[in-house]
């Protein structure tokens, strides 16, 4: 009889040590709060932002860095002594920083060269290292490079946020809704409006949507620029585009992670209309958000339009994925603006009057 034997004793319990740490920093969080966005009462339609902001690395993608850890873990892929390497805009390699930082782990971020300043200093606050490409398209090569140089793990966001994420339940951000929506007067949403960057969120509400037999419609928006949006449109999946201005959303090609069969709509919304809804939400609210933030945003507030228009009450869910802070220097600069072209003043005063209608 012939075997071959390859059990370590001490990765073994080096990785359930890591699991422990990374599921304690889940157990030592709260979720993340619902907030109910002042509508007039007459119009019996609710807006919910539920603030993903309050995470401890203060996105939305603390919990896809989270599964992808959890991930990474359980399939070997990640020991004691691996490179972490990820392919990011800046909020998803915010959040990994934070998570190899909690297991002593190395981590390389290769990101467009045109990511925030405020981004690029929260990843190296967290102990990161930034791998800074001009040819946004590059990064997924440039990450797999390094990986394989370091000897380390390409992460991969846009290939596993779908199946990193139990999309059944496990307090993902679907069933964290409807558990905070139970007591609302219209406790199952028309509507849950997310935006697309991996695909990884769109696809863990709209499986779980479907899973728990909800009536509920998922919207998708999308900036411009992005190849999801033209991609769902024809059905092609071989759709590219130039890429997103509206940091976190918006790819230049269609991620594997991107369940386009679970979307019931997708939206469009031109750059200017998101930074000024990522403005008017703050004059609003009082809470600073991203520009992501504002195309959820500007959509839900097309939605309810048409639902006031057909004479339907109810709610509708968006997300607050990242806080303006974040952006100071480009979305709340209006020279950064005028040097490209973004024209918010009218957009701006659209929003402002939605409230004062009858």
């Amino acid at each position: 009889m012939h075997h071959v034997d390859r059990h370590d004793p001490a990765i073994r319990t080096w990785t359930a040590e890591a699991i422990r740490r990374v599921e304690a920093d889940a157990n030592r969080s709260c979720d993340t709060h619902l907030h109910v966005f002042p509508l007039p009462a007459r119009w019996g339609v609710n807006l919910y932002l539920k603030d993903e902001s309050v995470h401890p690395t203060g996105s939305l993608k603390h919990r896809l860095a989270r599964s992808l850890f959890l991930y990474g873990l359980a399939n070997g892929w990640i020991g004691p002594s691996t490179t972490v390497v990820e392919a990011s805009s800046g909020s998803t390699a915010v959040s990994e920083a934070y998570f190899a930082r909690l297991l002593g782990l190395p981590f390389i971020a290769v990101m467009p060269a045109s990511t925030s300043p405020e981004k690029i200093s929260l990843i190296e606050f967290y102990g990161g290292k930034c791998h800074l490409v001009d040819d946004p398209g590059a990064i997924y090569a440039e990450s797999r490079r390094l990986a394989e140089e370091t000897g380390g793990h390409f992460m991969d966001q846009f290939t596993y946020a779908e199946r990193a994420t139990d999309w059944r339940g496990n307090n993902n951000i679907a069933e964290s809704i409807f558990s905070q929506m139970a007591m609302e007067p219209h406790p199952e949403p028309a509507w849950i409006v997310v935006g697309a960057g991996t695909g990884g969120t769109s696809s863990t509400i709209g499986r779980y949507i479907r899973y728990r037999r909800h009536l509920t419609r998922l919207a998708v928006v999308d900036p411009e620029g992005s190849a999801f949006y033209p991609s769902w449109c024809s059905g092609d999946a071989a759709v590219t585009a130039p890429g997103s201005r509206i940091e976190g959303i918006g790819r230049p090609r269609v991620e594997p992670s991107f369940l386009p069969t679970v979307i019931d709509r997708m939206i469009q919304v031109p750059d200017a209309r998101s930074i000024a809804a990522m403005r008017w939400v703050r004059e609003v609210t009082g809470r600073d958000v991203g520009g992501s933030t504002g195309t959820n945003v500007a959509a839900a507030v097309q939605l309810i339009g048409e639902m006031r228009e057909a004479g339907e009450r109810g709610s509708v869910v968006t997300l607050i994925c990242d806080g303006g802070e974040r952006y100071r220097c480009t979305y709340g600069d209006d020279a950064w603006l005028a040097e490209r072209g973004l024209d918010i003043a009218p957009h701006l005063a659209e929003f402002r009057d939605f409230l004062n209608r009858p």
